[in-house]
């Protein structure tokens, strides 16, 4: 059996209609789970969904805002319902509504992105953390991201969110860990989703961020699903605690990713 088989399992992950969450969740069924698909509009999640089942996998839609408490516990209910467990969580979901300095940043954009970035993934956590403890097996992944490691002067509060959000997994890894639940988060650099499309969309800027990493291009969704298999799998099993950084170098190779 291949360390990276993921048969039997239930993946939950939100924001995974589209970009990162929908290569994991892909990622996730080619190894064998059981994928819940959630992102705030159902079409989309019902879309990704059908994807993943004509690629020969088996994947269900769910659709919840993770800023409403009440759709992230329907969330969990409905996994529970379809599937009788849920073993994998990827918290996946993320906002940054606001691309400027700090001084500009109103109270009402703060909060809305510690609540999304944040607050959700303490939700999530503490809604599907219990049971896997009473099974005594589990993984949870924060999808961070390297501004958590840096200082910005444009995504201070996103920065911020996602710094907190590494904590969160040590945290998390420390209190869980005694039964034998692996949490971590993943940080990617820039990678080419319709999220990041601000950083990357201008040419120049693409190819000037693609320079500064050793690898010399910029991430495909693809790079970090396969971090989340590893870390979902019997692979990472002695892996907890940790933020994996998927840059291509960017952060050891002196480059600015968020600026």
């Amino acid at each position: 059996m291949s360390l990276f088989d993921l048969s039997g399992k239930v993946a939950l992950i939100t924001g995974s209609s589209r970009g990162i969450g929908k290569a994991i969740a892909m990622q996730m069924a080619l190894h064998g789970a059981r994928v819940v698909i959630s992102s705030r509009k159902l079409e989309g999640c019902e879309a990704a969904a059908a994807e993943i089942t004509a690629a020969g996998g088996t994947a269900f839609a769910h659709a919840c805002h993770v800023g409403h408490k009440p759709e992230l516990q329907g969330l969990v209910d409905a996994t529970v319902a379809k599937w009788g467990r849920i073993d994998i969580v990827v918290c996946n979901a993320g906002a940054n509504p606001h691309f400027g300095p700090s001084a500009s940043l109103t109270d009402e954009v703060f909060d809305k992105i510690m609540h999304t970035n944040l607050l959700s993934n303490v939700w999530l956590s503490n809604m599907t953390l219990p049971a896997m403890a009473q099974r005594k097996d589990g993984a949870l992944i924060v999808v961070s991201s390297v501004g958590g490691f840096v200082g910005s002067a444009m995504l201070g509060a996103y920065c911020l969110s996602k710094a907190a959000d590494m904590q969160l997994a040590r945290n998390l890894a420390v209190e869980w860990g005694p039964h034998n639940i692996r949490v971590n988060c993943i940080a990617p650099g820039i990678i080419r989703t319709s999220f990041s499309r601000a950083l990357w969309a201008d040419p120049a800027r693409a190819a000037a961020f693609a320079r500064a990493n050793p690898l010399r291009r910029l991430g495909d969704p693809d790079d970090v699903a396969g971090l989340a298999v590893l870390l979902a799998s019997r692979a990472g099993a002695f892996i907890t605690g940790q933020t994996l950084i998927v840059d291509g170098g960017g952060l050891i190779g002196g480059g600015e990713p968020l600026t």
